[in-house]
């Protein structure tokens, strides 16, 4: 059973940075598709960025876009999303998320797709 556990949330300034962190704990983490998505209080899950299984292709939401990265080391079985440049309507619960898929290139990042997710960690930006 994959188990996803996410961290490095908090409270952030606008402009500021945030560096969250997926642990997965299947050993075979190189056949997954991963993504991070985020629900604000009244609103529906909405994809951040998702990545292929190799790393080798990545989607962003516009609204993220030059702002977030999205990165995977499937050696530590880890994936990261860099926050920069923090606005508050980023203010949401992310939650890491992760689909079997052996390979292909990631072309959409949209929540029904994925059927393992972690518990989430909150980010709150706010002066």
């Amino acid at each position: 059973q994959l188990q996803l556990v996410e961290s490095g949330g908090g409270l952030v300034q606008p402009g500021g940075s945030l560096r969250l962190s997926c642990a997965a704990s299947e050993f075979t983490l190189n056949y997954y598709f991963m993504g991070w998505f985020r629900q604000a209080p009244g609103k529906e899950r909405e994809g951040v960025s998702c990545i292929s299984s190799d790393g080798s292709s990545t989607v962003y939401a516009d609204s993220v876009k030059g702002r977030f990265t999205i990165s995977r080391d499937n050696a530590k079985k880890m994936v990261y999303l860099q926050m920069n440049s923090l606005k508050p309507e980023d203010t949401a619960v992310y939650y890491c998320a992760a689909d079997l898929r052996f390979r292909g290139v990631v072309r959409t990042c949209k929540a029904p797709e994925y059927g393992h997710w972690g518990q989430g960690t909150q980010v709150t930006v706010s002066s």
